[in-house]
């Protein structure tokens, strides 16, 4: 079987936090570690006690009445955060850094089309961004990078009495998502995963429509990320060091939380009900692999990728909830299919589905009609989207949820209020890859998943969508919009 040792040390959980944190990494009797004893240490890591330290779910840190944001990242996500937060009221951008000097003058560029102050560089250096964490004019790190940076930009920032809120995923290890939650209770620092997703306009809909009974009980829900990125991958000018198309040399649901994300929250998972088990299966890889050998033929640099494997083309997890609840996660980067999150909501009383567009929404055989679903927008759509929808569209970012979603973290922190995600979804929601790993290795073999919550999803309370408290923080678009992906 094809293979690598960055996968091995990765899926150990021994890169980037791992090593901080001394990881899980097995080793046989030569001290060379395996694929078999990598993912045994993901069970391992599972199984693992860590008793509570404080509860962030409901958390509410001092209010800022200004967030100094520092961002971390500006070649990709990056320049579209930065737009996104030049617009809302009560944000002060202080601090930019990236390893390139080019994209932290990219960055100036949109404070400068704001009408906003320059901010402090960090640049030049792999470890720049310890220093934008460590500075006294941070309150928000924002993070931008790689996947497998996320987690120990995420703990330096709040061991730096920062909060942190970045990318996803927010680990890509069982032992990552279990530091940032101990980091996070410990430092009573909020650790926010950027799940966009959660801010979509019609899983907003049946997120109020769902927490005002309108589906019944809620008793399977699905998810997926499918998006053909077969090229981008394989790009030189996609991803720095190629380091997405490295991610996929794992096996597994490798990106879940855009499609998990949403139809967790409307499971009440972490506050009501949680995760109990898993079990995943992947096809075949039939493309990915066979793409490295065409191109290594007739181009050297793509040899060292010639020789390993790929996670398969489809990849379907399945996971049961405590109180019954099926969740269906899917992940297919690869194939050549339109894109989708499918986020479909079924109840004893109704459904929901987002995929294909437009979203629909029916009470027994038939969808309601367009007058209907009119009516059940007019009556359903919350608050949020009432007060900001509009402006976040002019703004964009995926259709303006991007915007929902910065504009909400900001609103929580000058409030003083806690966010609608926090560190627990942000480990979970995650953990789903290397425990689809070890599922996809195992036969399809069933794995519990980690509470990381410790028995305190039993009485948290769900994410409020009903902007009870805040809705305070203005916006000012200042400039034409740019940056901003639309898928």
């Amino acid at each position: 079987m094809k293979t690598n040792r960055r996968k091995f040390f990765q899926i150990a959980g021994v890169t980037g936090a791992g090593v901080l944190s001394g990881g899980l990494a097995s080793c046989n009797k030569q001290g060379v570690v395996t694929e078999e004893s990598a993912l045994a240490s993901i069970k391992e890591a599972a199984g693992r006690a860590h008793p509570q330290q404080f509860n962030m779910c409901g958390y509410a840190a001092p209010k800022l009445e200004t967030v100094r944001i520092g961002f971390i990242g500006i070649g990709s996500r990056g320049p579209g955060a930065i737009e996104r937060m030049s617009n809302i009221e009560g944000v002060e951008i202080t601090a930019l850094c990236d390893k390139d000097p080019e994209c932290v003058t990219k960055g100036q560029g949109i404070l400068e089309k704001h009408g906003l102050p320059k901010a402090k560089e960090y640049s030049g250096s792999e470890e720049a961004w310890k220093e934008l964490c460590e500075s006294p004019d941070v309150d928000l790190v924002y993070i931008c990078t790689p996947w497998s940076l996320h987690t120990p930009m995420s703990v330096y920032a709040m061991e730096s009495g920062k909060h942190a809120a970045t990318e996803v995923p927010a680990a890509v290890t069982v032992e990552e998502a279990w530091q940032l939650v101990e980091t996070s209770e410990r430092t009573k620092k909020h650790c926010m995963m950027l799940e966009n997703c959660c801010y979509d306009f019609f899983e907003l809909l049946t997120l109020n429509m769902a927490r005002q009974g309108f589906f019944g009980e809620i008793v399977h829900v699905e998810g997926a990320y499918i998006h053909d990125l077969l090229k981008n991958n394989f790009a030189k000018d996609s991803y720095s060091d190629m380091w997405r198309l490295r991610e996929n040399q794992r096996n597994g649901s490798l990106y879940p939380t855009h499609g998990l994300g949403p139809v967790c929250q409307v499971l009440n998972v972490n506050r009501g009900d949680k995760m109990d088990y898993l079990t995943s299966m992947s096809t075949n890889d039939f493309q990915m692999g066979k793409m490295a050998t065409e191109l290594a033929a007739e181009d050297s640099f793509y040899e060292q990728f010639a020789t390993a494997s790929y996670r398969g083309n489809m990849n379907t997890t399945m996971v049961r909830t405590t109180k019954g609840k099926n969740i269906m996660i899917q992940h297919d980067v690869t194939s050549p299919r339109p894109y989708s999150r499918i986020h479909l909501v079924s109840g004893t009383e109704g459904v929901a589905r987002k995929w294909p567009l437009p979203g629909k929404i029916a009470k027994g055989h038939s969808w309601f009609d367009e007058d209907e679903m009119k009516a059940l927008e007019e009556q359903y759509t919350p608050k949020i989207v009432k007060l900001v929808g509009e402006m976040a569209k002019k703004v964009g970012g995926h259709g303006g949820m991007d915007f929902l979603m910065d504009w909400r973290l900001i609103d929580c922190l000058r409030n003083g209020i806690a966010l609608d995600q926090d560190v627990y979804d942000a480990a979970l929601w995650s953990v789903v890859a290397p425990l689809s790993e070890w599922s996809v290795a195992n036969k399809s073999n069933s794995i519990e998943v980690p509470d990381f919550t410790n028995g305190a999803w039993k009485t948290n309370k769900p994410v409020d969508v009903s902007l009870s408290q805040g809705g305070t923080t203005g916006v000012k678009i200042k400039a034409e919009a740019g940056s901003q992906l639309n898928v």
